[in-house]
């Protein structure tokens, strides 16, 4: 009776592999001298053993949840484009293919929802972003604005890198960036922290141009409505952007390109100069080159800080497979849309350099923009 009662006790024990405490110590018995007890130990095994071998793995995270993608501009743009991308092809490459959907969140030159993604949006992977390509330089150069970190987003990947360039429209006389310098030149702008203000403000002081920036134009779109209208002269925006809206214009001339904001010229636009050729200084230059290394960052996509490491894997992960997803670039053919993809952990690289500015560079960059 007692060597039984003693096996009652092995198996509901939270330690089943201990000795029985609770007998007097000249009545204790290993397990492995206990006939009974091994064939009990053994049906406990086989009981057990099946139910881990036809254990089912996790569900994913992301099975049944729907995933937003905040864009940082109105409808319309370059970035929005991407966006809108990137949420029809990515689900389908995450595990438990989410269903994704697009949100606009303009203003401030996409500062608005880089701080929301930063600081309101849920840490854990069902809010994204796609925003401006300068916000880390914006948080370098000091911008008030600027309430996140940028190197503690979590870069998921970018779609491309981007030309950005400033146009005329086909009512304007300022046809060349040496026009622009000889006269006053109207410039639509689309927020304080957006590349359309930035660098007319910039090149003035830098290069000796005439811009006049007029704030309020909600996004490239309108912008470039206003160009075609003779409202303002000028504008910005990506090259793609106008291959994919304005191929006929430029085509005819009617749309003329001023300047390309890169560090060297394009080979689409062999002809059209750089903003780093025409600073007047080498201060000039630098400061300029600064601003032009944003367009490595591109259209990119980010998730908040404090993700949980397996996340930000997966959602890596999935930016790379949808970039090799046949469905994903046939659009990207059919659309013609530049492509120059990178991934997030290069992209995270690119950030920490922008965020890394020397300081008397960063103090000249918050004097030219204080003062236009």
């Amino acid at each position: 009776m007692k060597r039984n009662a003693a096996l009652r006790s092995i198996v509901p024990a939270g330690d089943r592999t201990a000795t029985i405490d609770h007998q007097k110590p000249a009545e204790r018995r290993s397990i492995a001298s206990c006939p009974k007890a091994i064939a009990l130990l053994a049906a406990v095994v086989i009981c057990i053993a099946p139910r881990a071998a036809t254990a089912q793995p996790a569900e994913p995270f992301y099975k049944g949840k729907t995933i937003t993608i905040v864009i940082g501009s109105p409808p319309g743009g370059g970035y929005d484009f991407y966006g809108r991308l990137i949420a029809r092809h990515l689900g389908r490459n995450l595990a438990g293919n989410p269903a994704i959907i697009a949100q606009n969140m303009p203003g401030a030159g996409s500062l608005l929802a880089a701080n929301h993604i930063y600081a309101v949006a849920p840490r854990d992977g069902t809010r994204l972003g796609v925003v401006g390509q300068t916000i880390a330089h914006e948080e370098a150069e000091g911008n008030p604005g600027v309430k996140y970190k940028s190197n503690e987003f979590n870069w998921i990947g970018r779609a491309t890198s981007v030309l950005e360039v400033a146009v005329s429209g086909p009512l304007s006389r300022t046809r060349t960036i040496q026009d622009a310098m000889a006269r006053e030149t109207p410039f639509a702008g689309t927020g304080a922290g957006s590349l359309s203000e930035l660098y007319p403000k910039l090149l003035n002081a830098l290069a000796g141009t005439k811009f006049k920036v007029i704030s309020g134009y909600q996004g490239s779109a309108p912008a470039m409505r206003a160009i075609e209208s003779g409202e303002v002269d000028a504008a910005g925006n990506s090259w793609t952007s106008l291959m994919l809206t304005r191929r006929p214009m430029i085509e005819q001339k009617q749309i003329a390109v001023l300047v390309q904001y890169m560090a060297e010229r394009s080979a689409e636009l062999p002809d059209t100069p750089t903003v780093v050729e025409i600073a007047r200084t080498e201060a000039g230059r630098q400061i300029l080159a600064f601003y032009a290394s944003s367009a490595e960052i591109g259209r990119a996509m980010l998730a908040p800080p404090g993700l949980p490491p397996e996340r930000v894997h997966e959602l890596r992960r999935a930016f790379d497979a949808m970039l090799k997803d046949p469905q994903f670039l046939v659009e990207i053919e059919k659309t013609r849309a530049e492509f120059h993809p990178a991934s997030g952990e290069a992209v995270q690289k690119l950030i920490e350099t922008a965020t890394k500015v020397p300081k008397p560079l960063v103090d000249q960059i918050s004097a030219i923009l204080r003062t236009n």
